[in-house]
C-alpha cells in the first residue's frame, strides 16, 4: 500500500511540477515574488558541501531561527560536524545565509522527486535528517528510510486543521511516515495527534518547544540612533509580520491616538514579505504620511518620521527594544499569526488579531499571563493600545510578565540537540 501511494504521488508530482512552475514564474513577475530558482531546486549543481554529517530542513523564516538556535547548541558538543541546511522560501534562504552560512552549507530544499532528492542526499550523505516542525515530504522521508537515515522531527505541530486532513488519510499516511525515528513534539496535545495517526509511543516524545529558548540580541542597530530622531520624543510602536491589509488596519488604529503634545506615535512597520515592501511604502505616501525607509537612510534624518518601513530582512527582531508596544502581524487577517515571544523578551507588550492558531499554545499562556492582549479590528487595536500607552506602568507589567513567560519555558533546545547527538552517533535507544 505504502509503495503503491508513493509512487501515485510520483505522477502526480511528475506532471503537475512541469505545469505549475512556468505559472509560478509568472505569477512572481506580476505581483514582484522572489522564488529561489528553479533550477537550484532541481539540484543539479549543488556546490562543496560537508559529507556525513547533519541535514536541517527549515521551510521558512521562523524554522530558520529555529534551526539557527539548534546548531548554536550542537556547535557545543559537535562543532566539527558538517551541517547543512536547507530551506524553501526566499526569505528563509537569505536569513539562513546571513546567520548561518559561516558555519553551514545553505542550498534551496530540492523539488520533491526522485532525482533532486537523491542527488542532495548522495552529496551530503547524512547521518540525520532533522525536520523543522511539520515538513512531511513523501519522497525525502522514503530516500531517507531507504538509505537508513534516521529522520527527528522538531518543534513537531499539528494545527487542528491540519490534524482533521491526515486523520481522514491516515491509514495511507502511515507508511509514508514509517521512516521517522523521533518527533519530538511542542506539547502533549501534539504528541497524542502524532501517536493518532499511527506513530508508534516510543517514537513520539513531547520536546517542548524552541522557540521559547531566546534571548534579547542585545547588538545595537545601526539605525538606532536614527530611529530615536524620527521618533522626536513620541513613543514608538512596532507593527511586525504583517500581511498585505494589516498595515492599513495598523495605521487606521495609530492615526486615532494622540500624545500630549497632539502627535501620534511613530510606527515601525515591517512586513512579512520582502516583494511587499515598494507597495506599503506606496501606500503610507499616499495617505499623506512621513515615511522613512530603512533601506534608503539618508544622511540627516528629519524628526518627526510618521512611519519607518524596515524594508531589510533579519532585523525586526532587535526592533523591538525600541517600542512601548508591538503588534504582531498575520492575526488581523485569517493566516494563523506570527511568533509574539521576540517582542516578549524585551518585555514589551504584545497585541494581535484573533487569527493566531499557528502559535496557539504560546498565545493561549501569553493571554492567561497577561502579556498579550488579542483584538478583532482596528477600533479594539486602537484601543488597546491607548490604554497602554497612556499607563506606562501597567504597559510594564504587561511586559514584564510575558517576559516571564518566556524565561518559565526555556529549556528545549538542549533536550531536543542531545536526541539529534544520539542519532548522529547512533546511540538511540528508541
Amino acid at each position: 500500500m505504502g509503495r503503491l501511494i508513493l509512487w501515485i504521488y510520483r505522477i502526480l508530482m511528475t506532471v503537475l511540477v512541469p505545469i505549475a512552475i512556468p505559472v509560478l514564474v509568472l505569477s512572481d513577475r506580476l505581483v514582484g515574488k522572489r522564488r529561489p530558482p528553479w533550477s537550484e531546486r532541481f539540484a543539479r549543481r549543488l556546490p562543496d558541501v560537508g559529507v556525513g554529517g547533519l541535514w536541517i530542513h527549515a521551510v521558512s523564516v521562523g524554522e530558520v531561527e529555529v534551526a539557527r538556535r539548534l546548531i548554536d547548541e550542537l556547535s557545543r558538543d559537535a562543532a566539527a560536524v558538517p551541517i547543512i541546511v536547507t530551506s524553501t522560501t526566499a526569505t528563509g534562504l537569505a536569513l539562513a545565509r546571513k546567520n548561518l552560512g559561516d558555519r553551514a552549507s545553505i542550498i534551496p530544499t530540492p523539488v520533491d522527486l526522485p532525482g533532486p532528492v537523491g542527488r542532495v542526499f548522495d552529496a551530503v550523505q547524512p547521518r540525520a535528517l532533522v525536520l523543522v516542525e511539520t515538513e512531511l515530504w513523501p519522497e525525502m522521508l522514503h530516500q531517507a528510510g531507504r538509505r537508513g537515515v534516521p529522520v527527528v522531527v522538531v518543534n513537531a505541530r499539528l494545527s487542528d486543521g491540519s490534524f482533521r486532513r491526515y486523520r481522514r488519510i491516515k491509514r495511507a499516511l502511515r507508511p509514508l511516515l514509517r521512516p521517522l525515528s523521533l518527533v519530538l513534539t511542542r506539547d502533549a496535545t501534539d504528541a497524542e495527534r502524532f501517536k493518532d495517526l499511527g506513530i508508534e509511543d516510543d517514537r513520539v516524545a513531547v520536546g517542548g518547544n524552541v522557540k521559547y529558548d531566546l534571548e534579547a540580541d542585545r547588538r545595537p542597530l545601526e539605525w538606532g540612533e536614527e530611529i530615536a530622531v524620527c521618533a522626536d520624543g513620541r513613543p514608538v510602536i512596532v507593527a511586525g509580520s504583517t500581511l498585505e491589509g494589516e498595515e492599513r488596519l495598523v495605521l487606521d488604529a495609530v492615526e486615532t491616538l494622540t500624545g500630549s503634545d497632539g502627535r501620534p506615535p511613530l510606527v515601525i512597520l515591517a512586513p512579512r514579505h520582502p516583494e511587499r515592501f515598494a507597495s506599503v511604502a506606496h501606500m503610507v505616501s499616499e495617505r499623506g504620511l512621513t515615511l522613512m525607509r530603512r533601506s534608503r537612510l539618508p544622511n540627516g534624518v528629519p524628526a518627526g518620521v510618521d512611519v519607518f518601513l524596515l524594508d531589510t530582512i533579519g532585523e525586526l527582531a532587535r526592533s523591538f527594544q525600541y517600542g512601548a508596544v508591538a503588534f504582531i502581524g498575520g492575526s488581523l487577517v485569517p493566516s494563523g499569526g506570527h511568533n509574539p515571544l521576540e517582542p516578549a523578551v524585551w518585555g514589551i507588550p504584545v497585541l494581535s488579531g484573533p487569527w493566531v492558531a499557528n502559535f496557539e499554545e504560546i498565545y493561549r499562556e501569553m493571554v492567561a499571563a497577561g502579556g498579550v492582549r488579542l483584538v478583532a479590528d482596528a477600533r479594539e487595536l486602537s484601543a488597546a493600545m491607548d490604554k497602554w500607552l497612556s499607563a506606562p506602568e501597567t504597559a510594564r507589567l504587561a511586559g514584564e510578565a510575558g517576559r516571564r513567560v518566556v524565561e518559565g519555558n526555556r529549556g528545549a533546545t538542549a533536550r531536543i540537540a542531545a536526541e539529534i547527538l544520539k542519532r548522529l552517533d547512533g546511540t538511540e535507544t528508541r
